[in-house]
């Protein structure tokens, strides 16, 4: 069976940083792809970096410069390093990947930024 779970959301001022965590279990994890997804309140989950099993990234536009993506191969687990966080950052966050033909999520990590 394949897990995720995230961990490290909580609230933060903005301005402030938060890392997030996702460890990984039942695939294998360093040749695996892995994302980070957001869903504000009432709108659909969207991606915000992915990290590919040779350490090549991508970003949305809207994080790039503040926020790094990072993996731990020998952890099986997935790092969102984010900083500066700003108001519009607020959502879920959440871990996939794709495995066996199947895209697997975490259950979330909440993050609240506040003014």
């Amino acid at each position: 069976q394949v897990y995720l779970v995230e961990s490290g959301g909580g609230l933060v001022q903005a301005g402030g940083s938060l890392r997030l965590s996702c460890r990984t279990s039942g695939i294998n994890f360093s040749i695996a792809r892995m994302g980070w997804y957001r869903q504000a309140p009432g709108k659909q989950r969207d991606l915000v970096a992915a990290i590919s099993n040779d350490g090549s990234t991508n970003y949305t536009d809207s994080v790039k410069g503040r926020f790094t993506i990072s993996r731990d191969n020998a952890r099986a687990t997935v790092y969102l390093q984010m900083n500066s966080l700003k108001l519009e950052d607020t959502g879920d966050y959440y871990c996939q990947t794709q495995w066996k033909s199947r895209t697997w999520w975490g259950r979330g990590t909440q993050v609240t930024v506040s003014s």
